[in-house]
């Protein structure tokens, strides 16, 4: 090979436009994750402020109180805590079977057709407001479901609000655990069906422990996001102006996200005060909490996940 055939490094590299247009494209994407870190440290810094000034204005062991009653000076997070859990237990109750059973027709069962037609309508579901789940849950869930099994004529309970909370999150189920089910490589299932098995079997131990990460993933997304809910249970709980300490589904109850709502919207919100601080802590409460099941989430499918 001559000198003259020789490729330099500098040729490796490619032209300077196309190096200069590679860094802006890195800066960019550079920008957009570090603008993710500082919004969520700057939520943090706007609650922090006023979380503080409720802590200072009452005594820590009203935190212990067996209700949460703002106007009377009971802030028992118990109560509001159990009531968020119970909840998003419920909803996922609801959701799991629902949107892993739609999950497993659509990636292994349904034709190309098919799966165009239905996924799209799945997931419409989740554009139904929440508002109108909520409705749903008091005009129909809680007196043609829940007071029959509870033996009760409560309107307002945990369990129909868990409930409408769970048809609100099948779609996100449904939906990341058929895309974790699609990506499973074809060659995983003709080397199961070349086996003799049958799609029933190929489907639940080929498939889906190959898609486990992915459907682990959803399903602590969706716990999240059964978590975060406002307007349904805002509605359908029952919490209104507050709550004493119940883990009976069949029962009223307050969430963390309905204590919010109920401060933010009611007289406590005017002229600031204690019980308006409390709503600044509450969200702090929720940030971490959600923060720390995407940590796990992430934790999760890290160690989970394999390659095929």
């Amino acid at each position: 090979m001559s000198a003259n055939d020789r490729v330099t490094l500098e040729e490796l590299k490619g032209s300077a436009a196309r190096r200069r247009r590679e860094r802006i494209i890195r800066s960019a994407f550079f920008v957009s994750a570090a603008l993710a870190i500082v919004i969520s440290v700057a939520i943090v810094l706007s609650l922090l402020g006023d979380t503080i000034t409720f802590l200072q204005g009452i005594q820590l062991v009203d935190l212990l109180a067996d209700a949460w009653q703002p106007r009377s000076g009971d802030y028992g997070l118990a109560t509001i805590i159990s009531g968020t859990l119970v909840i998003a237990v419920i909803a996922m109750v609801v959701a799991t079977p629902l949107g892993l059973g739609a999950a497993i027709y659509l990636s292994e069962y349904a034709s190309p057709r098919a799966r165009a037609w239905l996924k799209p309508i799945l997931e419409i579901l989740a554009t139904i407001p929440s508002v109108v789940l909520g409705f749903f849950a008091l005009t129909v869930l809680s007196p043609a479901l829940v007071q029959p099994l509870c033996g009760n004529s409560l309107p307002f309970t945990l369990a129909s609000a868990g409930i409408a909370v769970g048809i609100l999150v099948t779609p996100l189920v449904a939906s990341i655990s058929e895309d974790a089910m699609y990506a499973v490589p074809a060659n995983l299932r003709e080397a199961s069906y070349g086996l003799g098995a049958t799609r029933r079997t190929t489907s639940l131990r080929v498939v889906v422990p190959a898609a486990i990460s992915g459907i682990v993933a959803s399903l602590i997304v969706a716990f999240s996001r059964a978590i975060g809910e406002t307007m349904i249970v805002a509605i359908a709980a029952g919490g209104v102006g507050g709550a004493v300490f119940s883990i009976n589904p069949c029962l009223p109850g307050q969430t963390m996200t309905g204590a919010m709502t109920v401060i933010a919207i009611g007289s406590d919100a005017v002229g600031g005060g204690v019980a308006f601080n409390s709503l600044f802590f509450i969200g702090l409460l929720l940030f971490f909490m959600t923060m720390i099941l995407n940590l796990v989430s992430e934790h999760f499918v890290r160690r989970m996940r394999k390659g095929y």
